[in-house]
């Protein structure tokens, strides 16, 4: 049902088409010698291709780290989110958060476009100013469609086949191009007036309940200590979502019959059994990882639910 998106797993497929990336070992850009730890850095932090070719390979993206910006041209499809929803049945440039999720349904076999997926700090590397996170395009319950004329629709999709072009070439200041490349198609949308036509779908509890726990299974697994959670408690997913938090709760609890905290206690309970049993992360990292300020704070939530300290229950094992 869904081309693109589905919110469902922490870790989303995405079609990428066949596109190799060749790299040197070492490249200049303003002056300054790119490492190829550097290189291979940003060569995960971009990929960009046309949707959905059933030739494509799959290739796995964490959704909790790309942004994502598509070009629409054909085919009928509906973007949903919590409380709304919006058609889109002509060409269209369409911004999504990995934050915020969404379900995109469409008709696949009549489907056609360009997408590019990236992270904030491929955009904004070094000197950042605002965050993609808060920006027009990408904040939660921002205006993410925006319908294109013609004019508009060959301007960009010649940047997506520039685009196209650059990425699988050798050039040394290949991603300084595709960064400008992205600015421009991001600096277009801002003068543009967004779509309005945006329509409550039916059964919006449901929905809710359902992105809610998408969102909740996406910030996981914790895979550094580096990692902290950003969504910690109730209020955080509302804000996501771009719901009331009692909103967030009635659906939750009427479609799950359990609270929006008890979910995700239990997420964050499981998870730290996990880092516990297969990793050597210190109790003090995990408590870190988990978004407690201080272990002591773990330690009292976990054996306020297990019975056990975390240290106890890794002497167990």
């Amino acid at each position: 049902m869904s081309l693109l998106d589905t919110v469902s797993p922490p870790t989303l497929l995405f079609s990428l088409k066949c596109l190799t990336l060749r790299m040197s070992t070492s490249e200049l850009t303003q002056n300054t010698i790119y490492s190829h730890d550097t290189i291979t850095s940003e060569a995960v932090q971009f990929r960009v291709s046309e949707i959905c070719q059933s030739s494509c390979e799959l290739s796995s993206y964490n959704r909790r780290d790309f942004y994502k910006i598509t070009l629409w041209l054909g085919g009928s499809s509906q973007l949903n989110y919590a409380k709304r929803a919006i058609n889109i049945d002509k060409p269209a440039l369409v911004f999504t958060n990995p934050l915020v999720p969404y379900a995109w349904d469409c008709d696949h076999a009549h489907s056609s476009g360009y997408f590019c997926l990236f992270t904030d700090e491929f955009l904004q590397p070094g000197n950042r100013m605002e965050s993609l996170e808060e920006s027009t395009l990408f904040k939660p319950g921002g205006d993410p469609v925006y319908f294109l004329d013609e004019a508009q629709i060959e301007y960009i999709r010649g940047i997506f086949n520039r685009m196209l072009q650059e990425f699988d070439s050798e050039y040394t200041y290949r991603y300084e191009l595709l960064r400008n490349h992205l600015n421009l198609i991001i600096h277009e949308a801002i003068k543009m007036q967004p779509a309005i036509a945006y329509f409550t779908p039916q059964n919006a509890a449901s929905r809710i309940a359902k992105l809610f726990l998408s969102l909740l299974e996406k910030q996981f697994p914790v895979d550094s200590p580096r990692y902290m959670l950003a969504l910690k408690k109730a209020g955080d997913y509302a804000d996501k979502l771009s719901v009331h938090v009692n909103h967030l709760n009635a659906a939750v609890r009427e479609i799950t019959g359990r609270s929006t905290t008890t979910h995700i206690n239990d997420r964050i309970l499981a998870e730290a059994k996990s880092l516990l049993t297969h990793t050597d992360w210190s109790v003090a990292e995990i408590a870190r990882s988990l978004g407690f300020d201080y272990a002591s704070y773990f330690n009292n939530f976990f054996k306020k639910h297990t019975g056990l300290t975390p240290m106890a229950l890794r002497k167990t094992l």
